[in-house]
């Protein structure tokens, strides 16, 4: 009887194991998107192979999804890649430039972003899962991630995939203008056999210059994607060009420039207001010549009230009388 109870217990033991891992699974075998994701699922069962099962659209209900069936969640919502000098903000962590020459060779810092969106199509979702998603990419931090590995996994399939195609694209626009083109300011310090002219109007050409970088960049940027990710995985591509500056060394010699047209100003308005101020006092002269009388009470006039007496001389002198 005791051996019997012996056996009873293993064998309940075992059955609650069991149940207890099915019912696991049978909650496994169920999931559901967010609105903000959009899933792929891979068979994975012991028998199964380890195809694509089906596609999860965003902010889906409770779905069947087999037993130990694996879900790839990607971003379905618009997401974007910021490259910036602000250490808070960009992709990878620390100041992140992207620095190419310009036609004349100076090295020019961009800081941009790119929105996009994933494609939400199905067969194309199930491509992109076959080519991306079954492989891992090294992150800022060392570590492997797939890129439906959350934000960290996403980040570093954008910085190891996406990113170069960007650098190359604005490598290729930027290399097209001058560094006066694109910064105006930059014309204070080039050398280009006369002397340095302050800009003026050249800040709208270099606004307009940008602005026709930008639009290539989004003209180029979607045709090299696709091209270099093999299909239309991304789409509703914009590239916002935020800032273009200068190397250090240069933009301190544009400071310096800066500075000496701005004490040319200077000196220029004090010659003026020299010029202007010799031009009022011989007038003033002239009014004097023609009424002496003028003189003698513009004079009495500038008197100041802590003067007692006035004594011009030619033994005359004034001395207010006392109240």
């Amino acid at each position: 009887m005791r051996r019997k109870r012996v056996v009873y217990g293993v064998a309940a033991a075992i059955a609650g194991i069991v149940l207890l891992n099915v019912g696991l699974s049978f909650s496994d075998a169920f999931d559901r998107t967010d609105g903000g994701q959009v899933a792929v699922v891979r068979n994975g069962g012991p028998f199964d192979d380890r195809n694509i099962r089906q596609v999860i659209q965003p902010a889906s209900g409770l779905t069947w999804i087999g037993w130990y069936s694996e879900s790839h969640k990607y971003p379905s919502q618009q997401r974007f890649y910021t490259i910036t000098a602000d250490p808070k903000r960009g992709d990878r962590p620390g100041v992140d430039v992207v620095h190419t020459p310009s036609a004349d060779g100076v090295d020019m810092g961009i800081e941009g972003t790119l929105y996009f969106s994933l494609n939400l199509d199905d067969k194309t979702l199930r491509d992109f899962d076959t080519k991306f998603g079954t492989r891992t990419f090294t992150a800022s931090d060392g570590n492997a991630y797939h890129a439906y590995d959350g934000d960290a996994g996403w980040s570093a399939f954008l910085d190891q995939i996406i990113r170069p195609v960007i650098d190359n694209d604005l490598r290729q626009q930027i290399g097209s203008f001058r560094c006066s083109e694109l910064v105006s300011s930059c014309a204070l310090v080039q050398n280009n056999g006369s002397s340095p002219v302050a800009p003026g109007g050249a800040g709208a050409n270099s606004n307009s210059n940008i602005a026709a970088v930008q639009n290539a960049i989004n003209t180029s940027l979607a045709q090299d994607l696709e091209s270099t990710l093999g299909d239309k995985f991304l789409v509703n591509l914009r590239f916002n060009l935020v800032r273009v500056t200068l190397p250090d060394n240069v933009q301190a010699a544009v400071d310096q420039a800066q500075a000496a047209f701005a004490a040319v100003s200077e000196a220029q308005a004090k010659v003026a207001q020299a010029k202007a101020e010799a031009q009022a006092n011989l007038i003033r002269q002239q009014g004097y010549a023609a009424c002496p009388a003028c003189a003698t009470i513009d004079e009495m006039k500038a008197i100041p009230p802590t003067v007692t007496t006035f004594a011009p001389g030619s033994g005359f002198a004034v001395t207010p009388g006392s109240k």
